[in-house]
């Protein structure tokens, strides 16, 4: 595992919507657009049913993540960050997540999922590897 860049710890807080890529079992990519929170240096992703995603990363646990930023580089540029790396799945917990995120990502007063008894669904942690993209965080 990589160290977050601290220039990067901004940005995968800030409530931007990532992308979150998993390998499909013919290889090719399946892209889902994901809220994302850090905790102990992962990446954390949650969802509630044993989706396409969490049965690729139970099968191929190589992910990358990207998000734009909404700023420009020194360069003028957009600037948007990339983060590869190994993602494990854990069962439970998925609500909890997904109600801290939604503060961020819809608004401080949410009760999310909007739900009586959700299930306990997948709790995603992403160990980075390798930060690319444009912008400070570049490895």
């Amino acid at each position: 595992m990589t160290a977050i860049p601290e220039s990067a710890l901004p940005v995968l807080t800030s409530g931007r919507l990532a992308h979150f890529v998993t390998i499909n079992p013919d290889g090719s990519p399946q892209v889902s657009c994901v809220w994302i929170g850090v905790e102990d240096g992962e990446i954390i992703v949650a969802s509630l049913p044993r989706n396409r995603k969490v049965r690729n990363i139970e099968r191929d646990p190589r992910v990358v993540l990207s998000l734009d930023t909404g700023r420009k580089a020194a360069n003028g540029l957009d600037e948007y960050l990339v983060v590869h790396g190994r993602a494990r799945i854990t069962e439970g917990g998925a609500p909890e997540v997904l109600q801290r995120l939604a503060r961020i990502y819809i608004g401080p007063d949410i009760k999310f999922p909007p739900m009586a008894n959700p299930p306990p669904g997948f709790v995603i942690r992403v160990a980075p590897r390798r930060f690319g993209g444009n912008g400070p965080w570049r490895s």
